[in-house]
């Protein structure tokens, strides 16, 4: 085969390879991917990014303010997302994280032989209380620096709660419920009251009524506080 072949088919191969990147130019800038404005789905513990100008988040209030009406039904379904880490039965064995019967008012290393992360051995003396495990559950990165933990947190502050009473009412001596903030109830519904108010109308004070829901729930055994503990959940039993 002489030159001027070799120079045809290097020629139609080159011309082939520009018809193809041509071709894939094209399509791209046809069917190209946008990004929509709002996902379809939120990611739970994913924080969403607030849109400019957009009004602040109002922040969390006392966790205290929602165990006071937390189910613990309620909490044994969002639990659910944890049981393929986690077991909460007594005598239940651990998975690839501890096992949380007792968890509320223990250390953070509450179940014996477990091998917990180093980042968690670190704050082993800490104990599981109400507040601790709030923080805990909102974000496990930001409450325990360097857990290997890779649950993102639970967004809902009511699910939080419930999941807290869940846990509590899986112990031999359940914690009582915390009170609830003395100003809590007032500061809700003074804010709920000038939110309905229209400008420049006048409104005389309201009495705050009392509500069984902001009553710590009846029931609740004084407990004294048993060794459990929450942790990482990681491959291979590292926490």
């Amino acid at each position: 085969m002489d030159s001027f072949e070799w120079n045809k088919i290097a020629g139609w191969c080159l011309t082939a390879a520009i018809a193809v990147l041509g071709l894939i130019l094209v399509t791209g800038e046809a069917f190209a991917v946008k990004k929509p404005a709002k996902p379809g789905y939120v990611v739970e513990g994913v924080e969403e990014v607030a849109a400019a100008g957009a009004p602040a988040a109002v922040p969390d209030k006392p966790v205290a303010f929602y165990l006071a009406s937390a189910s613990v039904d309620h909490g044994a379904d969002v639990f659910k997302k944890c049981g393929a880490c986690h077991n909460a039965e007594k005598g239940g064995a651990a998975g690839i994280g501890p096992n949380l019967y007792g968890v509320v008012g223990g250390p953070h290393d509450h179940m014996p032989g477990f091998s917990y992360s180093d980042a968690m051995q670190k704050t082993a003396s800490a104990k599981w209380d109400f507040d601790a495990l709030n923080a805990w559950l909102t974000n496990p990165k930001a409450y325990v620096p360097g857990t290997k933990m890779a649950f993102a947190g639970i967004a809902k502050p009511e699910d939080r709660a419930a999941v807290i009473d869940y846990l509590n009412s899986k112990s031999d001596h359940p914690l009582p419920l915390p009170p609830v903030p003395a100003d809590t109830g007032a500061t809700v519904a003074s804010a709920a009251a000038t939110a309905a108010t229209p400008a420049g109308a006048t409104t005389s004070p309201a009495t705050v009524p009392t509500s069984d829901k902001l009553a710590p729930q009846a029931g609740k055994a004084p407990d004294v506080p048993a060794a459990g503990d929450v942790g990482d959940t990681t491959k291979g039993g590292k926490h």
